[in-house]
Protein backbone atom coordinates (compact mmCIF):
# COMPACT_ATOMS: atom_id res chain seq x y z
CA UNK A 1 0.00 0.00 0.00
CA UNK A 2 1.43 3.05 -0.93
CA UNK A 3 0.58 6.20 0.88
CA UNK A 4 1.29 9.94 1.59
CA UNK A 5 0.77 12.19 4.53
CA UNK A 6 -0.12 14.17 6.48
CA UNK A 7 0.49 17.19 4.03
CA UNK A 8 -1.14 20.25 3.44
CA UNK A 9 -2.51 21.68 0.50
CA UNK A 10 -1.56 25.10 -0.31
CA UNK A 11 -5.21 27.10 -0.10
CA UNK A 12 -5.75 24.99 3.09
CA UNK A 13 -4.75 24.52 6.09
CA UNK A 14 -6.33 21.08 6.81
CA UNK A 15 -4.12 18.35 6.59
CA UNK A 16 -4.67 15.68 3.38
CA UNK A 17 -3.10 11.88 3.01
CA UNK A 18 -3.13 10.28 0.25
CA UNK A 19 -3.33 6.45 -0.70
CA UNK A 20 -3.86 3.26 -2.97
CA UNK A 21 -6.89 1.65 -2.22
CA UNK A 22 -7.49 -2.60 -3.09
CA UNK A 23 -7.67 -1.40 -7.13
CA UNK A 24 -5.07 0.16 -7.96
CA UNK A 25 -6.69 3.31 -7.27
CA UNK A 26 -5.29 6.24 -5.96
CA UNK A 27 -7.40 8.38 -3.14
CA UNK A 28 -6.96 11.36 -1.27
CA UNK A 29 -8.85 12.18 1.51
CA UNK A 30 -9.16 15.73 3.78
CA UNK A 31 -8.61 14.34 7.42
CA UNK A 32 -10.59 17.67 8.88
CA UNK A 33 -8.06 18.70 11.08
CA UNK A 34 -5.07 21.13 11.54
CA UNK A 35 -2.96 19.04 13.75
CA UNK A 36 -0.56 16.79 11.62
CA UNK A 37 -0.56 14.42 14.92
CA UNK A 38 -4.12 13.87 14.89
CA UNK A 39 -3.87 13.44 10.80
CA UNK A 40 -1.80 10.39 11.17
CA UNK A 41 -3.88 8.48 13.04
CA UNK A 42 -6.62 7.60 10.03
CA UNK A 43 -3.32 6.97 7.65
CA UNK A 44 -2.02 4.15 10.26
CA UNK A 45 -5.20 2.90 10.65
CA UNK A 46 -5.84 2.11 7.10
CA UNK A 47 -1.63 1.13 6.65
CA UNK A 48 -2.77 -1.42 9.50
CA UNK A 49 -6.16 -2.40 7.61
CA UNK A 50 -4.15 -2.96 4.05
CA UNK A 51 -1.78 -5.45 6.27
CA UNK A 52 -4.51 -6.94 7.66
CA UNK A 53 -6.07 -7.67 3.86
CA UNK A 54 -9.29 -5.64 4.54
CA UNK A 55 -10.63 -3.87 2.06
CA UNK A 56 -10.63 0.10 2.24
CA UNK A 57 -13.62 2.10 1.05
CA UNK A 58 -13.99 5.46 1.07
CA UNK A 59 -15.36 7.70 3.79
CA UNK A 60 -18.28 7.57 4.29
CA UNK A 61 -19.32 11.35 5.04
CA UNK A 62 -18.17 11.53 1.21
CA UNK A 63 -20.61 8.70 0.23
CA UNK A 64 -23.27 10.61 -2.40
CA UNK A 65 -26.90 9.96 -3.68
CA UNK A 66 -25.73 9.71 -7.10
CA UNK A 67 -22.75 6.96 -6.03
CA UNK A 68 -25.39 5.16 -4.56
CA UNK A 69 -27.69 5.40 -6.76
CA UNK A 70 -25.54 3.67 -9.27
CA UNK A 71 -24.45 1.10 -7.44
CA UNK A 72 -28.59 0.33 -6.93
CA UNK A 73 -29.09 0.36 -10.88
CA UNK A 74 -25.76 -2.09 -11.22
CA UNK A 75 -27.58 -4.42 -8.82
CA UNK A 76 -30.44 -4.57 -10.49
CA UNK A 77 -28.67 -5.06 -13.55
CA UNK A 78 -27.06 -7.83 -12.77
CA UNK A 79 -29.51 -10.12 -10.54
CA UNK A 80 -32.44 -8.79 -12.56
CA UNK A 81 -34.81 -8.90 -9.40
CA UNK A 82 -36.80 -5.77 -10.02
CA UNK A 83 -37.70 -4.32 -13.97
CA UNK A 84 -34.88 -1.41 -14.44
CA UNK A 85 -37.35 0.80 -16.57
CA UNK A 86 -39.35 0.73 -13.47
CA UNK A 87 -36.79 1.34 -11.01
CA UNK A 88 -35.52 3.69 -13.05
CA UNK A 89 -38.69 6.00 -13.50
CA UNK A 90 -38.87 5.95 -9.24
CA UNK A 91 -34.94 7.33 -9.51
CA UNK A 92 -36.10 10.04 -12.05
CA UNK A 93 -38.44 11.56 -8.69
CA UNK A 94 -35.71 11.27 -5.92
CA UNK A 95 -32.93 12.05 -8.64
CA UNK A 96 -34.29 15.95 -8.51
CA UNK A 97 -34.58 16.33 -4.83
CA UNK A 98 -31.88 14.06 -3.56
CA UNK A 99 -29.09 14.26 -6.62
CA UNK A 100 -26.15 15.46 -5.18
CA UNK A 101 -26.64 14.77 -1.64
CA UNK A 102 -23.74 13.06 0.57
CA UNK A 103 -26.22 10.31 1.84
CA UNK A 104 -25.11 10.76 5.45
CA UNK A 105 -27.32 13.61 5.24
CA UNK A 106 -30.00 12.00 4.02
CA UNK A 107 -32.29 11.78 7.28
CA UNK A 108 -36.22 11.60 8.42
CA UNK A 109 -36.56 15.11 7.87
CA UNK A 110 -35.35 14.97 4.61
CA UNK A 111 -37.31 12.52 4.00
CA UNK A 112 -40.44 13.94 4.95
CA UNK A 113 -39.90 16.94 3.19
CA UNK A 114 -39.47 15.15 -0.23
CA UNK A 115 -42.67 13.43 0.90
CA UNK A 116 -44.28 16.91 1.08
CA UNK A 117 -43.08 18.31 -1.99
CA UNK A 118 -44.35 15.27 -3.83
CA UNK A 119 -48.05 15.36 -2.33
CA UNK A 120 -48.10 18.80 -3.44
CA UNK A 121 -49.85 19.81 -6.30
CA UNK A 122 -47.36 22.24 -9.34
CA UNK A 123 -49.18 25.15 -11.36
CA UNK A 124 -48.20 24.69 -14.67
CA UNK A 125 -47.06 27.23 -17.28
CA UNK A 126 -50.41 27.53 -18.58
CA UNK A 127 -52.23 28.12 -15.09
CA UNK A 128 -53.57 24.62 -14.57
CA UNK A 129 -52.33 22.50 -11.53
CA UNK A 130 -51.03 19.35 -11.69
CA UNK A 131 -51.87 17.25 -9.05
CA UNK A 132 -49.68 15.59 -6.63
CA UNK A 133 -48.43 12.30 -6.37
CA UNK A 134 -51.05 9.93 -3.93
CA UNK A 135 -49.22 8.21 -0.57
CA UNK A 136 -49.11 5.01 -2.31
CA UNK A 137 -47.23 6.14 -5.44
CA UNK A 138 -44.95 8.13 -2.91
CA UNK A 139 -44.30 4.90 -0.80
CA UNK A 140 -43.45 2.99 -3.92
CA UNK A 141 -40.12 5.35 -4.47
CA UNK A 142 -39.85 5.46 -0.88
CA UNK A 143 -39.34 1.76 -1.25
CA UNK A 144 -36.31 2.21 -3.66
CA UNK A 145 -34.63 4.98 -1.75
CA UNK A 146 -34.76 2.26 1.41
CA UNK A 147 -33.44 -0.49 -0.93
CA UNK A 148 -30.64 1.82 -2.23
CA UNK A 149 -29.41 3.09 1.44
CA UNK A 150 -29.80 -0.60 2.49
CA UNK A 151 -27.80 -1.46 -0.34
CA UNK A 152 -25.06 1.13 0.82
CA UNK A 153 -25.43 0.10 4.29
CA UNK A 154 -24.00 -3.54 3.25
CA UNK A 155 -21.41 -2.61 1.39
CA UNK A 156 -19.89 -0.20 3.89
CA UNK A 157 -20.90 3.25 2.39
CA UNK A 158 -23.04 4.00 5.35
CA UNK A 159 -22.54 3.67 8.75
CA UNK A 160 -25.93 3.48 10.22
CA UNK A 161 -29.60 2.78 8.66
CA UNK A 162 -32.63 2.76 10.27
CA UNK A 163 -34.99 2.45 7.69
CA UNK A 164 -37.80 4.62 5.76
CA UNK A 165 -40.87 5.14 7.61
CA UNK A 166 -43.99 4.84 5.00
CA UNK A 167 -46.88 7.05 4.92
CA UNK A 168 -50.58 6.29 5.98
CA UNK A 169 -52.21 4.65 2.58
CA UNK A 170 -55.56 4.19 1.41
CA UNK A 171 -57.17 0.50 1.26
CA UNK A 172 -56.33 -1.32 -1.97
CA UNK A 173 -58.40 -0.46 -4.50
CA UNK A 174 -61.51 -3.36 -4.67
CA UNK A 175 -62.79 -2.72 -8.07
CA UNK A 176 -64.49 -5.15 -10.40
CA UNK A 177 -67.04 -5.60 -13.25
CA UNK A 178 -69.56 -8.44 -13.74
CA UNK A 179 -69.57 -10.32 -16.99
CA UNK A 180 -72.79 -7.93 -18.21
CA UNK A 181 -71.07 -4.98 -17.12
CA UNK A 182 -67.74 -5.78 -19.16
CA UNK A 183 -69.98 -6.73 -22.21
CA UNK A 184 -71.69 -3.50 -22.31
CA UNK A 185 -67.72 -1.59 -21.87
CA UNK A 186 -66.41 -4.39 -24.53
CA UNK A 187 -68.87 -3.22 -27.53
CA UNK A 188 -67.70 0.35 -27.15
CA UNK A 189 -63.97 -0.24 -27.69
CA UNK A 190 -62.73 -0.16 -31.14
CA UNK A 191 -62.24 -3.86 -32.67
CA UNK A 192 -58.81 -4.07 -32.12
CA UNK A 193 -58.66 -3.61 -28.44
CA UNK A 194 -61.85 -5.59 -27.99
CA UNK A 195 -59.92 -8.90 -28.08
CA UNK A 196 -57.44 -7.69 -25.74
CA UNK A 197 -59.64 -7.19 -22.45
CA UNK A 198 -60.97 -10.23 -23.22
CA UNK A 199 -58.27 -11.37 -22.77
CA UNK A 200 -57.49 -9.62 -20.02
CA UNK A 201 -60.79 -10.57 -18.60
CA UNK A 202 -60.79 -14.06 -18.97
CA UNK A 203 -57.28 -14.77 -18.05
CA UNK A 204 -56.13 -12.06 -16.04
CA UNK A 205 -53.27 -10.55 -17.58
CA UNK A 206 -51.61 -7.53 -17.00
CA UNK A 207 -52.28 -4.48 -19.77
CA UNK A 208 -49.24 -4.07 -21.11
CA UNK A 209 -48.94 -8.38 -21.19
CA UNK A 210 -51.88 -8.45 -23.20
CA UNK A 211 -50.84 -5.35 -25.63
CA UNK A 212 -47.24 -6.58 -25.53
CA UNK A 213 -48.19 -10.42 -27.44
CA UNK A 214 -46.75 -10.74 -30.64
CA UNK A 215 -48.82 -13.17 -33.18
CA UNK A 216 -45.95 -15.96 -32.56
CA UNK A 217 -47.31 -16.32 -29.10
CA UNK A 218 -50.86 -17.36 -29.95
CA UNK A 219 -50.93 -20.82 -31.40
CA UNK A 220 -54.54 -21.42 -33.38
CA UNK A 221 -53.74 -24.99 -33.85
CA UNK A 222 -53.03 -25.85 -30.02
CA UNK A 223 -55.23 -23.30 -29.34
CA UNK A 224 -53.18 -21.57 -26.44
CA UNK A 225 -51.53 -18.24 -26.14
CA UNK A 226 -48.52 -17.43 -24.18
CA UNK A 227 -46.43 -15.16 -22.25
CA UNK A 228 -42.60 -15.29 -22.55
CA UNK A 229 -40.37 -15.73 -19.62
CA UNK A 230 -38.94 -12.60 -18.91
CA UNK A 231 -41.90 -10.73 -20.48
CA UNK A 232 -43.82 -10.59 -17.23
CA UNK A 233 -43.57 -8.20 -14.04
CA UNK A 234 -42.93 -11.36 -11.84
CA UNK A 235 -40.38 -12.89 -15.30
CA UNK A 236 -42.70 -16.20 -15.17
CA UNK A 237 -43.92 -17.24 -18.57
CA UNK A 238 -47.54 -18.78 -18.99
CA UNK A 239 -49.43 -20.75 -21.33
CA UNK A 240 -53.34 -20.78 -21.41
CA UNK A 241 -55.29 -22.81 -23.21
CA UNK A 242 -58.21 -20.88 -24.98
CA UNK A 243 -62.51 -20.97 -24.54
CA UNK A 244 -64.13 -21.14 -27.23
CA UNK A 245 -64.89 -17.58 -27.41
CA UNK A 246 -61.33 -16.11 -27.16
CA UNK A 247 -60.40 -18.53 -29.71
CA UNK A 248 -62.57 -17.71 -32.19
CA UNK A 249 -62.13 -13.52 -31.23
CA UNK A 250 -58.20 -14.30 -31.70
CA UNK A 251 -58.27 -15.78 -35.00
CA UNK A 252 -60.52 -13.10 -35.98
CA UNK A 253 -57.88 -10.76 -34.80
CA UNK A 254 -55.27 -12.60 -36.27
CA UNK A 255 -57.60 -12.12 -40.00
CA UNK A 256 -57.37 -8.63 -39.55
CA UNK A 257 -53.51 -8.45 -38.85
CA UNK A 258 -53.03 -10.85 -42.09
CA UNK A 259 -55.52 -7.88 -44.15
CA UNK A 260 -53.63 -4.94 -42.80
CA UNK A 261 -50.11 -6.22 -43.65
CA UNK A 262 -51.08 -7.28 -47.39
CA UNK A 263 -53.09 -3.49 -47.70
CA UNK A 264 -49.42 -2.16 -45.92
CA UNK A 265 -46.92 -3.93 -47.40
CA UNK A 266 -44.76 -4.69 -44.23
CA UNK A 267 -44.69 -7.29 -41.97
CA UNK A 268 -46.59 -6.73 -38.77
CA UNK A 269 -45.64 -8.66 -35.82
CA UNK A 270 -48.47 -7.74 -33.08
CA UNK A 271 -51.13 -9.25 -32.45
CA UNK A 272 -52.96 -5.98 -31.43
CA UNK A 273 -51.49 -3.80 -33.36
CA UNK A 274 -53.45 0.02 -34.79
CA UNK A 275 -56.02 -1.11 -37.59
CA UNK A 276 -55.83 2.10 -39.02
CA UNK A 277 -54.97 5.68 -38.75
CA UNK A 278 -51.78 7.19 -38.88
CA UNK A 279 -50.43 4.40 -36.48
CA UNK A 280 -51.94 1.71 -38.38
CA UNK A 281 -49.17 -1.50 -37.64
CA UNK A 282 -48.04 0.00 -34.50
CA UNK A 283 -48.34 -1.75 -31.27
CA UNK A 284 -50.70 -0.08 -28.95
CA UNK A 285 -48.99 2.50 -26.35
CA UNK A 286 -51.49 3.90 -24.65
CA UNK A 287 -55.31 2.87 -24.74
CA UNK A 288 -56.59 4.54 -21.37
CA UNK A 289 -58.41 7.61 -23.68
CA UNK A 290 -60.59 4.48 -25.66
CA UNK A 291 -61.23 2.91 -22.58
CA UNK A 292 -62.58 6.04 -20.40
CA UNK A 293 -64.63 6.75 -23.66
CA UNK A 294 -65.99 2.99 -23.80
CA UNK A 295 -66.68 3.13 -19.67
CA UNK A 296 -68.32 6.31 -19.72
CA UNK A 297 -70.72 5.41 -22.49
CA UNK A 298 -71.63 2.28 -20.78
CA UNK A 299 -72.60 3.77 -17.74
CA UNK A 300 -69.02 2.71 -15.68
CA UNK A 301 -67.00 6.24 -15.25
CA UNK A 302 -63.85 5.61 -13.14
CA UNK A 303 -63.63 1.90 -14.18
CA UNK A 304 -59.73 0.87 -15.25
CA UNK A 305 -58.42 -1.43 -16.97
CA UNK A 306 -56.96 -3.19 -13.93
CA UNK A 307 -60.27 -4.07 -12.64
CA UNK A 308 -60.47 -6.49 -15.28
CA UNK A 309 -57.32 -8.21 -13.80
CA UNK A 310 -59.54 -8.32 -10.17
CA UNK A 311 -62.63 -9.21 -11.81
CA UNK A 312 -60.30 -12.19 -13.42
CA UNK A 313 -59.58 -13.73 -10.17
CA UNK A 314 -62.82 -13.71 -8.79
CA UNK A 315 -64.49 -15.20 -11.94
CA UNK A 316 -61.57 -18.05 -12.19
CA UNK A 317 -62.60 -18.78 -7.96
CA UNK A 318 -65.91 -18.83 -8.84
CA UNK A 319 -66.03 -21.06 -11.44
CA UNK A 320 -64.38 -23.75 -9.08
CA UNK A 321 -60.40 -23.27 -10.43
CA UNK A 322 -58.23 -24.34 -8.00
CA UNK A 323 -56.18 -21.28 -6.20
CA UNK A 324 -52.74 -22.84 -7.03
CA UNK A 325 -54.11 -23.32 -11.28
CA UNK A 326 -55.98 -19.65 -11.10
CA UNK A 327 -52.24 -17.77 -10.08
CA UNK A 328 -50.29 -19.80 -12.74
CA UNK A 329 -53.00 -18.64 -15.14
CA UNK A 330 -52.60 -14.93 -13.96
CA UNK A 331 -49.66 -14.62 -12.84
CA UNK A 332 -49.54 -13.99 -9.05
CA UNK A 333 -46.64 -15.12 -7.49
CA UNK A 334 -47.83 -14.54 -3.70
CA UNK A 335 -50.79 -15.35 -2.20
CA UNK A 336 -51.35 -12.16 -0.03
CA UNK A 337 -51.95 -10.31 -3.45
CA UNK A 338 -53.71 -12.93 -5.22
CA UNK A 339 -56.12 -12.98 -1.93
CA UNK A 340 -56.66 -8.90 -1.95
CA UNK A 341 -58.20 -9.78 -6.01
CA UNK A 342 -60.17 -12.44 -5.07
CA UNK A 343 -62.98 -9.73 -4.47
CA UNK A 344 -66.78 -10.90 -3.02
CA UNK A 345 -69.49 -8.35 -4.15
CA UNK A 346 -71.85 -6.94 -2.36
CA UNK A 347 -74.58 -9.25 -4.16
CA UNK A 348 -72.48 -12.51 -3.17
CA UNK A 349 -73.02 -10.91 0.25
CA UNK A 350 -76.37 -10.54 0.51
CA UNK A 351 -76.30 -14.06 -1.51
CA UNK A 352 -74.87 -15.43 1.64
CA UNK A 353 -77.55 -13.89 3.99
CA UNK A 354 -80.29 -15.49 1.87
CA UNK A 355 -78.54 -18.68 2.04
CA UNK A 356 -78.50 -18.14 6.06
CA UNK A 357 -82.05 -17.17 6.13
CA UNK A 358 -83.05 -20.35 4.34
CA UNK A 359 -80.85 -22.30 6.85
CA UNK A 360 -82.86 -21.14 9.59
CA UNK A 361 -86.09 -21.72 8.21
CA UNK A 362 -84.94 -25.55 7.89
CA UNK A 363 -83.28 -25.75 11.11
CA UNK A 364 -87.14 -24.05 12.47
CA UNK A 365 -89.09 -26.57 10.60
CA UNK A 366 -87.28 -29.63 11.32
CA UNK A 367 -87.51 -28.45 15.12
CA UNK A 368 -91.15 -27.75 14.81
CA UNK A 369 -91.96 -31.30 13.20
CA UNK A 370 -89.38 -32.72 16.04
CA UNK A 371 -91.50 -31.33 18.61
CA UNK A 372 -95.25 -32.53 17.44
CA UNK A 373 -93.62 -36.07 17.02
CA UNK A 374 -92.55 -35.80 20.54
CA UNK A 375 -95.94 -34.30 21.71
CA UNK A 376 -97.62 -37.57 20.11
Amino acid sequence: MKTRGPYQRPDSEVYWVSYTDASGRRVRESTRTTDKEAAKRPLKDKEGRAARGEIMLPRVDRVTFDEARADLVAYYTTRKTRDLGEAEARLKHLDTFFSGRRLVTIGDAEITEYAQQRQAGTTLADGTTKPGAANGTVNRELETLSKLMRLAYKRGKLQRFTGIEKLPESAPRAGFVTADQFASIRKRLPEELQAAVSVAYTFGWRKREVLDLCREHYDAQEGTLRLDPGTTKNDDGSVVYLTPEIAAMLETQARRVRDLERKTGRIIPWLFPHLGGAYAGERISDPRKAWKSACKAAGRPGTIIHDLRRSAVRNLTGAGVSDVVAMKMTGHRTRSVFDRYNIVSAAELQDAAVKLEEAASRFQSRSAASLGNTAR
